[in-house]
Formats: structure tokens, C-alpha cells, sequence
């Protein structure tokens, strides 16, 4: 079914995966700002709620139908939202992960190509190994799993393309939006301690955690700006993930003699994490005015949609 909204005058913006956690973060703030025309594409059904959008159902695994589709709408601005992101699916279903992360990428860069659209791809801090992070934008990429290697191929294909674009890299992004069965770190601890279960959680692996609100203010600022090249778009606290348990714990007042530090190496997963990644986040700060929350205010806003949700 498709949400349509008054013709405008304001530069459209064509979203992909947006029944996504991203893509619904980016379609509501862009509705709310009222600044663009806010087309929101995804495969299937409109999983989206509100107004101030029209929704287009998209399979941009059929290059027929990217190229239809992006013709006829001629975004100004195209924000590629979608990807299967699932590092251990991925791993496992090769062939399905490079179909969505590679091949539907280069379908809708040469759709762009012919339209001239501006560009905008997100990324992941998987393509990096993780031997030193915290990143910035110039170093340098070496994945150690298949979903990396599948993102950092689109990245090429990206920065290869004959029309403006730009690359959001971010990391371990979490939130809460509709219709989603999958959980994020906040939602697993809180919701483990609730029920009085021991959790095993790492302390050898880095992160920048960002929320999925931060990383679309992030991508919002890049289109409007029309800015090009690379840009790390992530939280600004340097955690790890037993450090995230142990703070989820605090904020909710639950036992965090529940939480059992534990490593890496004891956890059998069919993709390799790359240990320490993060990212430094000055030159959005400084080129994009691009300012994240903190993890703490992150649980605070989670913990209040949680509210809202179930009221």
C-alpha cells in the first residue's frame, strides 16, 4: 500500500531499506524537518508509521525495477540505507549477502549515474581488521569476515561511480523502531537481568555504539549538505561491550552481579569479529556539525521509547 503525500517543490530524497532501523529513523526525521520530498523504498509492505512521505516498494536485488523506479522518481538525493547485515547469516549465505550488499549497491550507482543523483552509501566499521582502531576516515581496510568484505566492495563501487557521493561509516548501531523483531545490546541485557539470567558478555572487543537517531541526523546532515567523500558517523564513547552491559545495568538499577566478563575466544561464531574498531568522529564534527549522543543519554532515549511502546 502506498503512503502518498502532496506533490512538493522541496529536492526529493529516495531512501532505501526503510522499514529498516535506520530507515525508519532517516524517513521520520525527514518528514519532521519538511525539507525534502521523502520517497521511502523497501522490499515488501510499508512497515513505516506517520505521514509526510510517499512509500514505494522496491526489490533492488532486480536491477529492472532499480532502474525503473529510480528514472521515474529522479531523486536528488538517494540515501543507501539497505544491506543484510546479519555478519554470521552473511558468513553462512554468501551468495544472498553479496546479491543485497554488492550487487543491488552497483544497480542502484548506475541508476544514480543516469540521473546524476547525489549519493550516499552507509558502511560499516567491519571493513577495518581491527588490530588498531579507533579509525578515522583515511585508514586503511582489511575485513575479516564476508560481510565486511561484501561492504568494502560497495564502498569501491561507490567511490568508482560517475555521480557525487558520499560514504556514512558506522558502528554497532542500536534502537528501537516499529516492527522489528531484531534485539540490540541495551534490549538483551536489560531484558536478561529482568528474568534473572547470567550473561556472558566480552571485554576484549571496541566499539563506538551508535544510536540509530544519531547515525540518521548523521546522513540527513551529509545530504543537505551535499557533502562528498568519507565520513565516520558514530557514537563518541570508546566501550566495550561488557563495559555497555555494566552501564545498561546502572541506568536500569538491575544486578549486575549477573553480567560474567568473559573473551572472545570463548564464543563459537561462523564470522570473525574484528576486535577493536570505533571511530573518531572529528571531521563530521567539524565539517558536518555532526554532535552523537552519549551511550548513557542513548539508554535514557531507549528507555523511554520502550515506555511508548508498550503504552
Amino acid at each position: 500500500m502506498a503512503i502518498a503525500t502532496p506533490k512538493s517543490t522541496n529536492p526529493k530524497i529516495l531512501i532505501t531499506g526503510a522499514n529498516g532501523l535506520l530507515g525508519q529513523k532517516l524517513v521520520k526525521q525527514l518528514a519532521d524537518e519538511g525539507k525534502f520530498e521523502v520517497i521511502a523504498t523497501g522490499k515488501g509492505p510499508c512497515r513505516l508509521i506517520g505521514d509526510g512521505f510517499t512509500y514505494q516498494s522496491l526489490d533492488i536485488t532486480n536491477e529492472a525495477e532499480v532502474n525503473e523506479v529510480i528514472s521515474k522518481i529522479a531523486p536528488e538525493t538517494i540515501i543507501h540505507s539497505a544491506a543484510m547485515t546479519n555478519v554470521d547469516e552473511c558468513e553462512l549465505n554468501q551468495e544472498a549477502c553479496k546479491k543485497v550488499n554488492v550487487n543491488a549497491t552497483e544497480y542502484l550507482v548506475q541508476a544514480a549515474e543516469k540521473v546524476q543523483s547525489h549519493f550516499i552509501f552507509v558502511s560499516t566499521d567491519f571493513i577495518f581488521s581491527g588490530e588498531n582502531g579507533p579509525y578515522d576516515e583515511e585508514a586503511e581496510a582489511a575485513p575479516v569476515n564476508f560481510y565486511g568484505e561484501t561492504k568494502l566492495i560497495g564502498e569501491n563501487l561507490v567511490k568508482n561511480s560517475k555521480t557525487s557521493w558520499a560514504i556514512a561509516r558506522t558502528v554497532l548501531v542500536y534502537g528501537i523502531a516499529n516492527d522489528l523483531s531484531r534485539s540490540n545490546i541495551i534490549l538483551w541485557v536489560k531484558n536478561s537481568l529482568e528474568a534473572g539470567k547470567e550473561i556472558q558478555v566480552v571485554d576484549d572487543q571496541v566499539r563506538t555504539p551508535t544510536l540509530a537517531e544519531d547515525l540518521a541526523a548523521g546522513c540527513i546532515l551529509m545530504a543537505a549538505q551535499k557533502a562528498e567523500g568519507i565520513f565516520n558517523i558514530s557514537g563518541s564513547d570508546v566501550l566495550t561491550p561488557y563495559q555497555m552491559a555494566m552501564m545498561t545495568a546502572d541506568f536500569f538499577e538491575l544486578n549486575k552481579d549477573l553480567i560474567k566478563k568473559t573473551d572472545s575466544i570463548r564464543f563459537t561464531q561462523p564470522a570473525k569479529r574484528p576486535l577493536k574498531t570505533g571511530f573518531s568522529i572529528e571531521k563530521a564534527r567539524k565539517q558536518l556539525g555532526f554532535e552523537p549522543k552519549t551511550f548513557k543519554e542513548g539508554i535514557g532515549i531507549l528507555s523511554k521509547q520502550i515506555i511508548l511502546a508498550r503504552s
